[in-house]
């Protein structure tokens, strides 16, 4: 408890431990539905990292569907995302360790396969019920040493055989629909060099008596227009968002017109890192519910399609993804400042909701919760950035007086991302500690606009790291944080940012990179195709720009560091692989600078085991005890710092 003249910011002793964040939580994702029944993805740290396919029946009854052995994760693209939909009450889904398609009918343990044992990685199905088949996203790693080739293909039901490709000629393909009737297919695509959030093609076909495409025609899109989420209306009428105003807008396609359904400067779509991503449904053919970004926080709203009049829906959540409609009810994930993400269920004709499901079951007084504050501050360029800042709070601790806590800037992943206001207990894990957390929404960040996500084009490694310096040095000269107690951390992208803030400004006293990017170059050479060209536009074009990519590679200007730096990365990622931190552990050591490097066996890009993450917690936090000077509330175990 705390004394009169207070305890040292960091030594605080929490409830919020990393046994209770691995321990009860996990992650929800990938909501589908099946009439009244309520489907979704549940990523177990105390499982592995398993993927399981959770039931809600319309009785309440929660039970699992994927059986122990197998994992329902798809690795097209990496990421995966939509690795399974239910029809009739039969799941079907990739298994992660053979990423074969499976089928497993209503109440049935034993999947039955039905893709062929080959190199093919299956995501975004939808259900052909006409010709009783699925047609999804194939992506076809069959010829090593040349690029995965991406289609869009039926796949049969009642034999196991290999996909059929219906459309190709495209670098990668996403979100295929099927019209009400049967009769039409809609689908985005993409090329080299760009992203899904930086231009798309959304295109429209017939589909004849053989089950194949025709008339192919393209609706919307370009090299420099976005489209996100094609989706039919009841009445046969396709919808989609387009940020050809500056912000991921709804559109719909009217007498082969493409009309924009409301104007508003706020992002109705997110940045397709995954597959399946939903941000709006429908009621009815004259009613659309959806979710949308707008003044640092998501909300959701019901817009009548005939005479676009918008309707917000007042919920007491911050936060909303994952949006599926059916049956009068719309299914989401959302959270709030003091809540965990959970999957809630709407009524759309009461409007009450209720929580099928949360993240975490931990039971906290919110009074252990610092809550974040959406902030805005300078940058370079006369430009204003965004943030959340999260104060040091716990009900049961004052800081000692005159004292101002240390600060921990968070650098999201993506880069093309964002942060989020929902309660996160890994922030609380600071916060709860006597830590201030900054969580930046640096210039590439999405939420804010096409105009404010083009600020990183070109200019990776510069723009991230000038608004995180930015955002910490305005919090100090406010006072509000210890200037010479100020950390970095990021994981992936965010990783990056991390290393290039510690490497090429004088600023931070210490840093925390998780499975981070060092070197661009071999980024460039090593990763997958979904991302093989993604730096074409955040850096330049691949060896045209090469020396480029080396001033921007903190691995090529170790010279430069000055500070502690902790380093954690899976063994088994094929996104950032672990040469890349072994580069920097090297280089740091012979510098003599202050290093830590825990690796993670069986981990890939992203800690999914209960013990990964727990143990990533406790040595960051014990790297900065060291560094920072203040005794730990709790015994963890010790991590090697070399050159301290």
């Amino acid at each position: 408890m705390t004394s009169s003249s207070g305890t040292p910011f960091g030594s605080w002793k929490s409830p919020i431990t990393s046994n209770l964040i691995v321990g009860e939580t996990v992650k929800l994702s990938q909501i589908q539905l099946d009439d009244k029944d309520i489907y979704w993805i549940e990523m177990r740290p105390s499982e592995g990292g398993r993927n399981i396919i959770v039931k809600r029946a319309e009785n309440g009854e929660i039970a699992d569907i994927t059986p122990s052995d197998f994992n329902s994760r798809t690795r097209a693209h990496e990421y995966g995302g939509s690795a399974y939909i239910v029809a009739g009450k039969t799941v079907y889904f990739s298994n992660f360790s053979d990423q074969r398609l499976y089928k497993q009918p209503d109440g049935n343990n034993q999947p039955q396969a039905l893709s062929p044992g080959n190199s093919l990685r299956f995501a975004d199905v939808v259900f052909d019920a006409q010709r009783n088949r699925l047609i999804g996203v194939v992506e076809d790693h069959t010829q090593t040493g040349n690029e995965a080739q991406n289609y869009l293909a039926s796949i049969n039901l009642t034999k196991q055989e290999a996909p059929v490709p219906l459309v190709s000629g495209c670098d990668f393909y996403s979100n295929p629909v099927l019209s009400p009737d049967g009769k039409k297919l809609a689908w985005l695509c993409w090329n080299h060099p760009n992203m899904p959030w930086d231009g798309t093609e959304l295109w429209l076909a017939e589909i004849d008596e053989a089950g194949k495409i025709t008339n192919e025609n393209k609706i919307a899109g370009g090299a420099e227009e976005s489209i996100f989420q094609p989706q039919w209306a009841p009445d046969g009428q396709l919808y989609f968002v387009s940020d050809q105003n500056g912000w991921w807008n709804l559109h719909t396609l009217q007498n082969g017109q493409v009309h924009l359904l409301h104007n508003r400067e706020a992002e109705f779509a997110l940045p397709q890192w995954i597959f399946g991503m939903s941000t709006y449904g429908f009621d009815s053919a004259e009613s659309l519910i959806c979710t949308y970004f707008e003044n640092a926080a998501w909300h959701m709203a019901r817009i009548n399609t005939r005479t676009g009049d918008f309707a917000q829906i007042v919920l007491p959540f911050t936060f909303v993804e994952g949006l599926r409609m059916s049956s009068g009810q719309a299914v989401f994930v959302a959270g709030s400042e003091i809540s965990s993400k959970a999957i809630v269920q709407l009524d759309l004709s009461t409007l009450e909701f209720r929580i099928i499901r949360r993240s975490a079951d931990a039971k906290l007084d919110s009074t252990y919760f610092s809550r974040p504050e959406a902030i805005e501050f300078p940058t370079e360029g006369g430009v204003t950035a965004k943030a959340y800042f999260y104060r040091p709070q716990n009900r049961d601790y004052s800081g000692l007086e005159d004292a101002l806590p240390p600060l921990l800037v968070k650098s999201h992943g993506g880069p093309t991302a964002a942060t989020s206001s929902a309660l996160e207990l890994r922030t609380q894990f600071w916060t709860s500690r006597g830590f201030a957390v900054l969580d930046v929404d640096y210039g590439g960040s999405t939420g804010y606009g096409r105009e404010y996500r083009l600020r990183l084009e070109g200019r990776w490694g510069v723009v991230d790291v000038d608004d995180c310096v930015n955002g910490a040095k305005y919090l100090v000269e406010k006072k509000l944080v210890d200037g010479e107690r100020v950390a970095i951390a990021g994981g992936s992208a965010g990783g990056y940012t991390t290393l290039s803030a510690l490497t090429f400004r004088d600023f931070f006293k210490a840093g925390a990179s998780y499975y981070g990017i060092c070197d661009l170059e071999a980024l460039t050479r090593d990763t997958h195709k979904f991302e093989s060209r993604y730096l074409d536009r955040l850096v330049g074009p691949y060896p045209e720009k090469k020396d480029l990519y080396q001033q921007r590679s903190p691995i090529h200007a170790t010279e430069k560091l000055s500070c502690p730096v902790i380093l954690m990365q899976g063994l088994e990622d094929k996104i950032v692989p672990p040469n890349q931190a072994e580069m920097m552990v090297e280089a740091l050591r012979k510098k003599g600078l202050a290093v830590a490097y825990v690796p993670f066996p069986g981990e890939q890009h992203g800690f999914r085991k209960a013990e990964s993450i727990k143990r990533s917690l406790e040595v960051e936090l014990y790297f900065y005890s060291k560094i920072f000077g203040f005794e730990l509330s709790d015994e963890v175990e010790a991590v090697k710092i070399d050159n301290l």
